[in-house]
Formats: C-alpha cells, sequence, structure tokens
C-alpha cells in the first residue's frame, strides 16, 4: 500500500518508517506540525525529521509551518493538561491536514507517529483519524513490539535531538515549571 505517515517528530518517525516498510508498504512522510513551539524548536525537529527520513530511505513532506491556525483552534484550551482536550484537538487538526493531503495525492491510506509515544494514546488517536478518514486510516498502536524502544535506538545510533516536551506552547511552559 501506498501510506503517507503523517510524523509528528522524526524520533517517533524512525521506528514507524521502519515498520511499515518492512511489512512492504511504499512510505512517504507528511511533517505538519503548527503546534510546535517556539520556531527554532520546530526547525531542529524538521530537522531530524529530514535526517530520519534520509537514513531510512523515504521521501518526506514538509507543509507550511502555521503556528497561528493551532493557536486559533486552541483557543480556550491553554489551561487544560497534557493529554485533555487540547491534546485531541491538535491530533484532529493534524491529522485532518494528512487527510487531505492523502486525498490530493493519491494515497492508499494515511496513518501517524504519534501512536509511538508513551505520552499519546493510541485509543484516542486512532479513534479521531477514524473519524476524519474512516477505511482510508490506518489504526495502528506503534508503541507496540518495542516501537518506542526502537525510536530512541535509532535516534542515538543517528546522534540526533531528542525534545523534551510535546512541542506546544503549553507543554514547554508545564515543562519550565516542573524545574
Amino acid at each position: 500500500m501506498k501510506v503517507l505517515l503523517h510524523i509528528c517528530c522524526g524520533v517517533c518517525a524512525g521506528s514507524v518508517a521502519e515498520r511499515l516498510l518492512s511489512e512492504g508498504h511504499r512510505v512517504t512522510g507528511y511533517f505538519f506540525n503548527p503546534n510546535i513551539h517556539p520556531a527554532a524548536e520546530y526547525e531542529t525537529r524538521l530537522q531530524v525529521a529530514r535526517t530520519v527520513a534520509e537514513s531510512i530511505g523515504f521521501p518526506l513532506y514538509v507543509d507550511e509551518y502555521k503556528p497561528e491556525g493551532w493557536m486559533k483552534a486552541t483557543v480556550g484550551l491553554e489551561k487544560e493538561p497534557e493529554g485533555g482536550r487540547r491534546c485531541e484537538v491538535c491530533y484532529r487538526l493534524r491529522l485532518e491536514s494528512a487527510f487531505h493531503y492523502m486525498q490530493e495525492h493519491d494515497f492508499d491510506v494515511f496513518t501517524t507517529s504519534l501512536t509511538v509515544s508513551p505520552h499519546k494514546p493510541a485509543l484516542v488517536v486512532n479513534r479521531i483519524g477514524k473519524e476524519i478518514g474512516g477505511d482510508k486510516f490506518l489504526a495502528r498502536d506503534f508503541k507496540k513490539q518495542d516501537g518506542f524502544k526502537r525510536a530512541n535506538e535509532i535516534a542515538k545510533k543517528l546522534g540526533v535531538y531528542r525534545q523534551h516536551y510535546c512541542g506546544c506552547i503549553y507543554s514547554l511552559g508545564q515543562l519550565m515549571h516542573e524545574d
């Protein structure tokens, strides 16, 4: 199958793309993450995604970085805890964009690397993906079969940056308050 893989970050993409390719799929990465703050963090994560794509051997499409759209979508959810309603809005925004790109570029299905993270609930991400794309969404829990462990092994081997927060301004604020 021709699979469009929404990439939340390069580290997570490594094991997911590797697994999909090993299953015989043709994978194209799709980097769309208007949630990432600040812009320098976005650029760093994008460079990691490029490094991983080149190393593993799949093409990567980078959509436009428009954080103002994400900020508008999450108005009123600023105080939500990590994993709350704001995150669901964020998943939906990114998966809707991936779905539209999939439709416009003749892919068979789309999926996301979000579910490889132990901090992202696969049930929620997959529910949203199915609501958006129906049977065109490849629902998986990529953290299974040591997916997250393998993602970190690939990142370490490549010597790439591994982030310490989800990416949004609010999770960054929570991280700074923990220190």
